[in-house]
């Protein structure tokens, strides 16, 4: 066995003899030292680098102070419930457990609740969130719309097992009762802000004139509370919500001096909600007192105008003649027109009793007994003169009649002779026209042998381009016709046959061509 050499203990490196182990199981187990030592904590920092949810659906940003960091992660089912969400520069306690992250040799938090560090953090918060929303005009006084007077049903959105409701209903009881419709929500917690956005919508979903009646008018009302107890009523959704709202909305948050941004985006900001109820509807009472003290003026009102009315009918009635008095006038005028009439009436009946004596008198002379007795003298010289007339016409036609039958006799005679040479030189003329007819009749041509040749229409054929191959044909002879039809020309057949006329001849030249 060798002899150790005293120098040989100095170059042997410091915990030589430690087991080795891996990477991961160093890692894995300062994760385990690190949770177990530090389970659940809360720390207190500044949110930075904080660029909104990963398309995961997790969170990822940075907690920090004046001398240090610390990485920080939400998963996403916790970024879904947490009511606070993380913006960048805000200062907010995190509450969660410390472990490691292997990938990066680093430590984390992952956070499983988060607020904002304290009130000024919360202030400054609301601040921010109240600016952005005013930036978007949802908080305009155009926008705000008048309350019904006196509207048929309420709709409150609040806590059913509150001292709120009660107030409200107690208040509505005194004052003018109303149908209310109650949507129960949380007004305090993680879940509020969505269940009163999701009543608001819901009110306004209602069909008018539905099962359900639409209300009229809305009141989002919750009793006193310290700044976290109202942010729910301070959360964007909410505001938005509220200023969709179609139905005119009055917002009861707290007391007095509490202020949400629920307030400026409502059409009506009630210091509390039995303010809220007294907004909603006027006073019955007050109405009815009202009504009758407006009754009381008007009957009061009608009397004073029916005195007046019968004091001013009475002064009329004195200032007025009487009914004497305003016919006199009318009455003599009626009295002397009715004079004159008569006066005028005697004139125009004198007048016409002298134009018909007059007219008498001249019809007298025009009786119809004389007219008829001038026309009968007259009409019996006519016929004297008619007679005389006759006879002497008679007279001269008798006289006429014998001169015209002795000069008709010899007109007959001299007649007779010249009709008689005058048909003897017609018949002549009409022997030497018939001969020179015969002569130039087609007949005595076609007697000499020659034919006429006609087409399908009866009309001449004078030429060969008139007579086509295959065209039918009539040809006419002196004693009669035949039909034919046209053959091929000299040009088309080169050794043509010569042709026969029906006696059996050969044909000429010329008439070779009419075939």
């Amino acid at each position: 066995m060798k002899a150790m050499d005293p120098g040989d203990d100095e170059r042997v490196a410091p915990g030589a003899n430690a087991p080795e182990i891996s990477v991961t199981e160093l890692a894995n187990a300062l994760k385990r030292t690190v949770e177990d030592r530090f389970g659940r904590v809360r720390v207190r920092g500044e949110i930075s680098n904080y660029r909104g949810p990963h398309a995961s659906g997790h969170a990822y940003f940075c907690l920090k102070d004046q001398n240090a960091r610390l990485d920080a992660v939400i998963w996403k089912g916790t970024f879904q419930r947490i009511r606070t969400r993380p913006q960048e520069g805000l200062e907010v306690v995190a509450t969660g457990r410390i472990t490691t992250f292997p990938g990066k040799s680093s430590y984390q938090i992952v956070i499983e609740a988060l607020e904002p560090a304290g009130v000024g953090a919360l202030m400054a918060l609301l601040d921010e969130r109240r600016k952005k929303l005013a930036a978007e005009g949802l908080f305009d006084e155009a926008r705000k719309r008048p309350l019904p007077f006196l509207p048929r049903v309420i709709g409150v959105v609040t806590s059913p097992t509150g001292a709120v409701i009660r107030d409200i209903l107690h208040r509505l009881q005194d004052r003018f009762p109303r149908r209310v419709l109650v949507w129960p929500v949380r007004v305090q917690g993680d879940t509020s802000a969505a269940e009163v956005a999701a009543a608001i919508a819901g009110f306004n979903a209602l069909p008018p004139g539905g099962k359900i009646p639409r209300p009229d008018v809305l009141i989002v009302a919750r009793g006193g509370g310290s700044l976290e107890d109202l942010w729910s009523f301070n959360e964007e959704i909410v505001v938005r919500a509220a200023a969709a709202s179609e139905v005119p909305l009055i917002a009861a948050i707290g007391h007095e001096t509490d202020v949400t941004l629920i307030d400026f985006v409502a059409d009506l900001r009630a210091p509390t909600p039995t303010g809220a109820a007294e907004k909603a509807v006027p006073v019955r009472a007050d109405l009815a007192e009202q009504l009758a003290a407006r009754a009381r003026r008007l009957a009061l009102a009608k009397t004073r105008a029916l005195d007046q009315r019968r004091t001013q009918l009475a002064t009329f009635a004195r200032l007025l003649p009487s009914p004497e008095q305003l016919l006199q006038t009318p009455r003599q005028r009626l009295d002397r027109g009715a004079e004159r009439l008569k006066g005028a009436a005697r004139s125009v009946r004198d007048a016409r009793r002298l134009r018909l004596a007059r007219l008498a008198h001249l019809l007298a002379g025009h009786s119809p007994q004389a007219e008829l007795a001038k026309e009968k003298e007259r009409l019996k010289g006519l016929g004297a003169r008619l007679d005389q007339g006759l006879t002497a016409r008679l007279a001269l036609a008798r006289h006429q009649n014998e001169s015209a039958a002795r000069g008709l006799e010899t007109t007959s005679t001299r007649l007779a002779r010249a009709m008689s040479a005058f048909l003897g030189a017609r018949k002549e003329q009409l022997t030497r026209l018939s001969r020179l007819q015969e002569l130039l009749s087609h007949k005595s041509v076609l007697a000499r042998g020659f034919a006429l040749v006609r087409d399908e229409k009866d009309a001449l054929v004078r030429s060969v381009s008139q007579a086509p191959a295959g065209a039918a044909l009539t040809i006419e002879f002196a004693d009669g016709r035949i039909a034919a039809q046209a053959g091929e020309t000299a040009a088309e057949a080169q050794t043509p046959a010569p042709r026969r006329n029906r006696t059996g001849k050969k044909s000429g030249g010329d008439q070779g061509s009419l075939f």
